[in-house]
């Protein structure tokens, strides 16, 4: 009894059981709503981890190999060897007054990296099952991680470009300040194509068997190895290849890093139609990400 009106009596009070407790903030993740392509800021907050995707992507990708990084230059390299026996030696393509095998790796660099980005980039949300189904960060990281790694070897290749230029003493005009971007523009090109092929082959996945036909297709569809026709060509080749943005990038990549005319005329179609494909790419991918964790 003492005992009891002893603490009774303490200035020790029980705490109030009623008094409501500060909750931790909540943070509430939604799907994009309306027109909102990029979330910039989003992409800027988590930028340390689309350089590490790009750094994983390259660095898997020559895992367990002999040659490693070398294989960005040899891929180029092997095919611009075939091209110049059989178009260069036996059929006699011509090349615009220029070597013949340094005027096709100039046109198979680009391509070589469009293909890389644009597959690479289609089969990366699929690949990245574990990551996407655990935790949340900008979904657009992972085929743009992709691009960013194909840039890598773009830039690798790029070093026999200039080791061949110095071969046959081509020397660049002022045009090749003018190369950045266009590099800039195929890879705008690939992120949107990439991005859109990335969504769709995580609900349908024959896509994955598709994009390599479709790369091999574009390659001949596209004046990589050959030049285009003097003559005009017919109304429905014209409106092929001017949809084609990669027939005007490759014209001007190979113009402004051995010297020519730059094809302004049809560049700022190929422009155009760069900036709608990576439109509707991101729109498509950014309107159906919310529902990659549970498809995939």
């Amino acid at each position: 009894m003492n005992l009891l009106v002893e603490a009774s009596d303490s200035p020790i009070s029980a705490p109030d059981i009623t008094e409501p407790h500060a909750e931790a903030p909540v943070t509430v993740i939604e799907p994009p709503s309306g027109w909102q392509l990029i979330n910039v800021r989003e992409l800027w907050q988590f930028r340390e981890l689309l350089g590490f995707l790009i750094w994983r992507d390259v660095k898997v990708r020559y895992k367990q190999t002999i040659l490693g990084a070398g294989w960005t230059v040899l891929q180029p390299l092997m095919m611009m060897v075939v091209f110049t026996i059989f178009f260069g030696r036996m059929a006699k393509v011509p090349s615009a007054g220029l070597p013949y095998p340094l005027f096709a790796y100039a046109g198979l660099l680009p391509w070589t990296f469009f293909a890389t980005a644009i597959t690479n980039a289609g089969n990366s949300v699929v690949a990245s099952e574990r990551l996407i189904t655990k935790i949340y960060f900008p979904r657009l990281s992972v085929p743009f991680a992709a691009v960013g790694a194909a840039v890598v070897d773009l830039v690798v290749a790029f070093g026999l470009l200039l080791v061949m230029m110095v071969y046959y003493r081509v020397v660049p005009g002022v045009q090749l300040l003018f190369l950045p971007v266009i590099a800039a523009l195929i890879t705008l090109t690939a992120m949107g194509i990439g991005t859109g092929l990335s969504a769709l082959n995580v609900a349908y996945r024959d896509f994955r068997y598709m994009i390599p036909f479709l790369v091999q297709l574009g390659m001949f569809a596209t004046p990589s190895v050959y030049m285009q026709p003097e003559s005009k060509p017919s109304a429905w080749l014209q409106s092929v290849m001017a949809l084609n943005p990669m027939t005007a990038f490759i014209d001007a990549f190979r113009a402004t890093a051995l010297g020519g005319p730059i094809p302004w005329g049809s560049l700022g179609i190929a422009v155009v139609v760069a900036a709608v494909v990576f439109v509707v790419g991101c729109f498509y991918f950014r309107k159906v990400e919310d529902s990659f964790a549970d498809i995939i």
